[in-house]
């Protein structure tokens, strides 16, 4: 228990220290976002993944050398890795926010960052399908779903974004979700994912929320959803990954019917309210409730999260 909770505190300690920093150097060189949902739609450091990753990687690189040096049981194996998977997804993000990558790249540009999980043949071939029983995959497990799951997640939770903290909540509670289950189940080495995870996410959002001083990024969204899909797949937990993003596949349809407009929510008397065209899941909450504060938005929004979150809470325990 301490030594969990040591990677939890080293992430979270490394990020919230860094971020200040980060914001300094990005907005000296030029790295910010227009804060749409503002009346004055102010510049905002962009790309705060870099301090995310930082606190992530520190973390389970502690745990990794508390393991050789005084030996603690832990498969090294899937936890190098799972950094080497989130290093390359961080990488594809970063390079996004700077360069932004077309979107028909981007859709598939993630399986690569599936290389290290399918080398080491991580997780098990099983899944239980509802109403399909049990299935043995096989080798297509290994070749087939893992790149697919990263893929798809990291996809996912990159599109459901764009207010203050709602990216980083979210992430929050999915990580605090599925640090409960592998802690339960005793699987370690996918709990130090998900600790550092969560401890660097909390660290960033004290940034991050309402007004935020730095952007998350697709550098931090693309994280989050490779680093579900891996420790799902390390840790043998496909279905509560799959629950936990529900929120973003309604998203992502609502999007899809509505061909992915790139209008913005309009910010009038201090409240958001939906564009003609919904642009997903944020605005078809802004059209049912006519309007609400970015603050209000965001909770909601983390909320839905929490939601699902607690159905994968009663569904495991």
């Amino acid at each position: 228990m301490i030594f969990v909770i040591f990677v939890f505190l080293m992430a979270f300690i490394i990020t919230f220290l860094f971020t200040p920093l980060l914001i300094k150097k990005l907005k000296e060189r030029g790295i910010v976002g227009k804060d749409m949902h503002k009346p004055d739609k102010p510049e905002v450091a962009d790309s705060g993944g870099l301090a995310v990753i930082l606190g992530v990687v520190v973390a389970i690189l502690i745990a990794i050398a508390h393991s050789t040096f005084i030996g603690n049981g832990l498969d090294l194996v899937p936890l190098m890795a799972g950094i080497i998977t989130l290093l390359i997804i961080e990488f594809i993000g970063i390079y996004d926010d700077l360069f932004k990558i077309p979107q028909a790249v981007k859709a598939f540009l993630p399986m690569l960052a599936a290389i290290p999980l399918m080398a080491i043949a991580a997780g098990t071939t099983t899944m239980g399908i509802p109403f399909l029983g049990v299935i043995d995959f096989g080798i297509f497990y290994a070749v087939l779903l893992i790149p697919l799951g990263i893929t798809v997640t990291s996809n996912l939770t990159n599109m459901l974004a764009g207010f203050n903290g709602s990216e980083v909540g979210i992430g929050i509670v999915i990580f605090f979700v599925m640090s409960l289950l592998f802690f339960s189940a005793g699987k370690i080495e996918p709990l130090i994912i998900c600790l550092a995870m969560l401890g660097a996410l909390l660290g960033l959002l004290a940034f991050n929320w309402y007004p935020a001083k730095i952007f998350p990024g697709d550098a931090t969204t693309f994280l989050i959803g490779g680093a579900l899909a891996t420790v799902v797949i390390i840790g043998d937990f496909e279905s509560a990954g799959a629950i936990l993003v529900i929120p973003h596949v309604f998203d992502f349809f609502i999007k899809a019917v509505n061909k992915f407009p790139k209008s913005f929510a309009i910010f009038k008397d201090g409240k958001l309210y939906a564009p003609e065209k919904p642009r997903g899941l944020a605005d078809v909450l802004l059209k049912v409730f006519n309007g609400l504060t970015e603050v209000q938005l965001s909770v909601l929004l983390i909320g839905i999260q929490a939601f699902f979150g607690l159905i994968v809470l009663i569904m495991y325990f």
